[in-house]
C-alpha cells in the first residue's frame, strides 16, 4: 500500500454515481490513496471535468437522466478527455452490457457491491498503464520535435551550401520558397504537401557546392565548356539529395535535377517538356526566375515587379508552365506582400530559416 499511498499527491480519481452510499463506499476504499472528487450524476461529472482532468473515472451505469454509457460516450467524444481512463462500476453483470462498454471505450468493469482489494488494484493497474501511456507519448513527441529541428537544420544547411560563394543572395532562397509555396496552394496542391515544396525549394542549388569557384565566381560570359560544368550543378544535386530517401529530400532532389528544364524542351539537364517536368520543378521555376530577377545584384539593377511578371508571361508556354504562369499572375497581390514581408526582414538584418519560412509564407504580413 506504500506505493500507492505516494500516489496520493500524483494521481486523482473521480467517482459518479448518484447513490451516496456507493460514493461513501469508495471515497473509504480510495482516500486514503488518492486525490478523489465525486459528481452525483453523469450531467454534473461533464462539467467537473471541464475544469479538472482526472487521471481515471469510476463511472456508474444505472443513472437517472444521462446514464454512464451516454457519459462514457461524451466523453471519449472529447479529445481533451478522451484518453482517461474509464472503468464502469456496475451491478449489471449481463455480457452484452459488458460488450457495449468496452466498444464506448471502456477500459475495465467492477461489480458492485465492490470489493477494496479488487479496486484499488484495479484501479492502480489502469492509473499506471495510463500514466505509461502518457510518457511514451511524451517521449515520442519530444523526439519528433527533435528530429523535426534536425531537419530544418539539415534543409538549412544545404540550403546556405549551395550558395556558400554567392554573398548577394540575402534571403533569396527562402523568399523563393515562400512563392513556391503561394503558388502550389493558389494551383490546388493540398497544404501538407504545399508546406513540403516550401522546405524542400530552398535546396535547389545544392549542387552548386560541386561548382568550382573558377567558373562560380567568373566575372565574364562562361565559355561553352565552363557552362557545361556550371549546369552540372543540377545533377550534383539531384546525387547528394538522393542520399536521403524521405519524402522530403526526395522532393528536393526532383526540384535540384528539373528546375532548369523549359516547358518547351530547351532546358537542361535532360530535355524534359511539358507535363515530363515534374510539377514541383515547373513551380519553383517560375518562383526562382521571379526573384532573381526582382533582385538588385552586382551585375544589375533590380527589375520593377511589373517588369518581371511581363517576363514570366512573354516565357509562358516556351520557359514556363502556361497554367502555372496564369496561376502566378492571378495571386500577384499576395506575391508582392510576401515579397515586402521578406525584403522588410531582409533590411533589418534578421537572419532566416526554414523553420520561419512555414507561418509566414501563408501570414506574410504577420
Amino acid at each position: 500500500m506504500n506505493n500507492q499511498r505516494n500516489e496520493a499527491h500524483r494521481f486523482s480519481i473521480l467517482v459518479v454515481d448518484d447513490e451516496p452510499a456507493n460514493i461513501d463506499i469508495l471515497l473509504g476504499i480510495l482516500g486514503p490513496y488518492y486525490n478523489v472528487k465525486v459528481a452525483p450524476s453523469g450531467t454534473i461529472a461533464l462539467k467537473i471535468t471541464q475544469q479538472f482532468t482526472p487521471d481515471l473515472i469510476l463511472l456508474d451505469i444505472m443513472m437517472p437522466g444521462m446514464d454512464g454509457f451516454e457519459v462514457c460516450k461524451k466523453l471519449k467524444a472529447n479529445e481533451a478527455l478522451s484518453h482517461i481512463p474509464v472503468i464502469f462500476v456496475t451491478a449489471l453483470t449481463q455480457g452484452e452490457d459488458e460488450e457495449k462498454g468496452f466498444k464506448l471505450g471502456a477500459v475495465d468493469y467492477i461489480t458492485k457491491p465492490v470489493s477494496p482489494s479488487i479496486t484499488l488494484a484495479r484501479v492502480k493497474t489502469h492509473i499506471s498503464l495510463a500514466h505509461q501511456m502518457r510518457m511514451a507519448e511524451n517521449l515520442v513527441a519530444a523526439r519528433t520535435k527533435e528530429l523535426s529541428k534536425s531537419q530544418q537544420s539539415a534543409i538549412s544547411m544545404l540550403a546556405a551550401a549551395g550558395h556558400y560563394n554567392d554573398t548577394d543572395t540575402g534571403h533569396h532562397i527562402w523568399r523563393m520558397a515562400a512563392y513556391s509555396q503561394c503558388l502550389a496552394l493558389a494551383h490546388g496542391w493540398p497544404f501538407e504537401k504545399a508546406c513540403l515544396l516550401a522546405q524542400a525549394a530552398p535546396m535547389h542549388d545544392t549542387g552548386k557546392i560541386g561548382i568550382a569557384d573558377a567558373i562560380l565566381k567568373a566575372p565574364r560570359r562562361l565559355s561553352l565548356s565552363e557552362m557545361e560544368v556550371m549546369r552540372s550543378h543540377a545533377e550534383i544535386g539531384h546525387r547528394i539529395l538522393s542520399q536521403c530517401d524521405t519524402p522530403l529530400f526526395n522532393l528536393a532532389a526532383e526540384i535540384a535535377l528539373c528546375h532548369h528544364e523549359k516547358w518547351d524542351g530547351t532546358g537542361y539537364p535532360r530535355g524534359l517538356r511539358e507535363e515530363a517536368i515534374p510539377e514541383s520543378a515547373r513551380i519553383v521555376a517560375i518562383a526562382d526566375v521571379f526573384d532573381a530577377l526582382t533582385m538588385k545584384r552586382p551585375y544589375k539593377k533590380a527589375w520593377a515587379d511589373d517588369d518581371a511578371f511581363d517576363h514570366l508571361k512573354r516565357g509562358s508556354g516556351q520557359h514556363f508552365d502556361p497554367v502555372l504562369v496564369d496561376c502566378f499572375l492571378s495571386i500577384k497581390e499576395e506575391v508582392l506582400e510576401t515579397k515586402r514581408y521578406w525584403n522588410q526582414l531582409e533590411a533589418e538584418g534578421k537572419m532566416a530559416s526554414v523553420s520561419d519560412l512555414l507561418p509566414q509564407v501563408l501570414f506574410p504580413s504577420a
